[in-house]
């Protein structure tokens, strides 16, 4: 009789998300720009006598070379532009709260800048990525003693961030050249929107096809923030920009059919997934579709996919179409919110007393002169903000990976510093770190290591003595402060920033939710009447302005009820990888996030069967009422407040 296999080894979450590292190709575009960003800003600054505001420059460029993530041009000017305009007011600020304040004013005025740039760090990406450079170039400007006045590196540091904006709008990118180089990375969205539908098809009847479908979700996600960047226009103003949007719009209904087979479960052909994959290999190549698979519409979602398919071929052949991004711009109260609601209260009161606490006692420490001939006491507070910072990470995840890059990063430099000729080899090396930055970002402890290298470098090349034992030192303090203010007990209830990104996708839910059953209660049309033809046509075509205007309204709802779902999915994934003491905080989010997903699936195929057959049947009208009871259970339990469940009509 053989014995009972044991149950493989497995590392404890928080280990276990340390431990793990993004994979994927060298973004070799973003290599270059890193190459040429920050080393030759310090180069020229040098050449010409002002090594000070080459370092300024130098850290802007590198702050913003981690902002210089994948995506479009377009995309770019926010995700970089914003940050730099926030952390060059904090280093203002900064600068002349130094020269001014005394320590404990000083104190004080930091940590309302924490409190501040934590709070709005809960809108968006781009918001705490402006919330970080603040805090940094704060506690920069206080602390660095530099001969320049605050306007002046205000300035400087503008421009090091500009520099690498201005590379990354006028360096073109693998694969550029084909069409319009100015829209390469709008046009790689796009077509990935169209090779998740296909990969979608693939896995319908098969385990698979739940990861698909978010993998769908994140490629119209990443798509259509690639499409809604700034413009100087409010709508698209060239030929080839409109054709892309129409080309996004097209994918949409395609991406609804996909959905609903796949919440159906029934296998479909082979060659189902045979036009989105032209359709994306057009887009790439900026060609013509060519001849598509020979319909088949045995069921609803496959006329529906039929249908679809053959309005994006038009939409493809004749350069245009339906160009609505079906995306809502962010009202003052949804910010406002955002920033005053349980999760921006919770995380702006830990960056607060982070960074206060940080700079305290690093003023302390300065004063009694326990750094030596060092002054850079800044490094504590600064370390700090990226330790508090759950974009990066969970908190112990993030603690552990900062302390082994930094130790690393020391070490190297140490070495470095020991045979390298001054300044000309320091300036080569935060060349190379610079360029090293787009890879290191895929982990904590690589882009720690680096960017320690390259702040080493800097210090040096501006004069300060080698620094890597106090850095070691200061770190490992940072890191305990933040554990300590982590897991310290706030006003209101735990897991703030989950609840808060769960309670936007549970009314993102019931939005669409509400919005299908009101055209299944005869809003729009009469659900009596025979089933529709051509239902993805009448919206281009405009024959039913009210029908139209309803599933435009409905793209839009699903579009945010799965984005909301994907969020809190990451916040989800992102709590339970803490240390049980938080986790525990956040127990039974995932069943209710789940429960959504899956009512929000139902939502789409009931909405697909809606434009086929203008009525529901009684297995949609049941499976809606199920969820919906199952999800009113889950929310009491972990005890979430959302808006009333919409009545399910009667099938029929």
């Amino acid at each position: 009789m053989s014995r009972p296999a044991r149950p493989a080894f497995a590392l404890p979450p928080w280990l276990a998300h340390a431990l793990r590292t993004q994979r994927g190709p060298v973004p070799w575009s973003a290599v270059v720009r890193g190459a040429l960003a920050a080393g030759p800003l310090l180069l020229a600054a040098v050449l010409a006598d002002r090594t000070s505001l080459g370092v300024v420059a130098a850290i802007a460029a590198m702050l913003a070379g981690i902002n210089d993530r994948p995506g479009s041009r377009r995309v770019s000017v926010n995700r970089i532009g914003v940050p730099a305009l926030a952390g060059a007011a904090g280093l203002l600020v900064g600068t002349y709260a130094g020269e001014h304040f005394g320590a404990v004013p000083l104190t004080l005025l930091l940590t309302g800048l924490g409190l501040f740039a934590g709070g709005i760090s809960a809108v968006g990406s781009v918001a705490s990525g402006a919330g970080t450079q603040i805090l940094v170039a704060s506690a920069i400007g206080a602390g660095m003693p530099l001969p320049e006045s605050g306007w002046q590196r205000a300035l400087v540091y503008l421009a090091g961030a500009a520099w690498l904006l201005g590379l990354r709008l006028a360096l073109p990118t693998p694969g550029s050249l084909v069409g319009d180089f100015r829209f390469d990375g709008e046009r790689d969205a796009v077509a990935a929107v169209y090779d998740a539908v296909a990969d979608l098809l693939d896995a319908v009847g098969t385990p698979h096809a739940a990861a698909r479908r978010s993998a769908l979700t994140a490629a119209l996600d990443h798509a259509q923030d690639a499409l809604t960047g700034p413009r100087l226009r409010r709508y698209a103003s060239s030929s080839a920009e409109r054709r892309l949007h129409a080309q996004y719009a097209a994918a949409l209904p395609l991406a609804e059919a996909a959905t609903a087979l796949a919440w159906a479960g029934e296998g479909v052909a082979e060659r189902a997934s045979e036009g989105p994959r032209r359709l994306a290999a057009a887009v790439r190549g900026n060609t013509h579709t060519g001849p598509l698979p020979a319909p088949s519409r045995s069921a609803p979602a496959l006329r529906a996919l039929d249908d679809a398919l053959l309005h994006a071929a038009e939409a493809f052949d004749r350069g245009k179409g339906n160009s609505d991004l079906h995306t809502r711009r962010r009202t003052a109260r949804d910010r406002v919110r955002a920033v005053f609601g349980a999760g921006g209260r919770e995380y702006g009161l830990r960056v607060a007393l982070s960074f206060g606490a940080s700079a305290a006692i690093a003023q302390a420490l300065h004063h009694a002169q326990w750094y030596g001939q060092h002054e850079h006491w800044y490094w504590l507070p600064a370390t700090a903000v990226f330790l508090v910072k759950p974009d990066l990470g969970p908190l112990v995840s993030r603690v552990l990976c900062r302390a082994a890059g930094t130790v690393l990063g020391a070490l190297l430099f140490a070495g470095f510093a020991a045979v390298l000729p001054r300044p000309e080899g320091l300036i080569a090396l935060v060349a190379l770190s610079g360029a090293l930055i787009p890879v290191a970002t895929r982990h904590f402890a690589a882009q720690t290591a680096v960017v320690t290298v390259l702040v080493l470098a800097l210090v040096m090349v501006g004069g300060e003595p080698q620094a890597s034992a106090s850095r070691i030192g200061e770190t490992l303090l940072a890191c305990a402060i933040v554990l300590v203010v982590g897991h310290l007990p706030m006003p209101g209830q735990r897991g703030g920033g989950v609840r808060a990104r769960l309670g936007a996708a549970n009314r993102a839910a019931h939005a669409y939710l509400a919005h299908v059953l009101r055209e299944a209660g005869g809003g729009v049309g009469d659900p009596t009447q025979a089933p529709r033809e051509s239902p993805v046509h009448d919206v281009p075509n405009g024959h039913d302005p009210a029908r139209s205007d309803a599933r435009a309204l409905r793209w839009t709802l699903r579009r945010e009820a799965y984005r909301a779902l994907a969020e809190a999915r990451t916040a989800i994934a992102l709590a339970a990888a803490e240390l049980p003491a938080l986790a525990r905080h956040t127990e039974g989010a995932d069943d209710v996030v789940g429960t959504l997903e899956r009512l929000v699936d139902t939502t789409t195929a009931c909405a697909v069967h809606l434009d086929d057959s203008g009525r529901l049947t009684a297995w949609h009208t049941a499976r809606l009422t199920e969820l919906l009871e199952e999800l009113a259970e889950e929310r009491d339990r972990v005890g979430l407040r959302g808006p009333e469940a919409p009545e399910v009509p009667l099938a029929g």
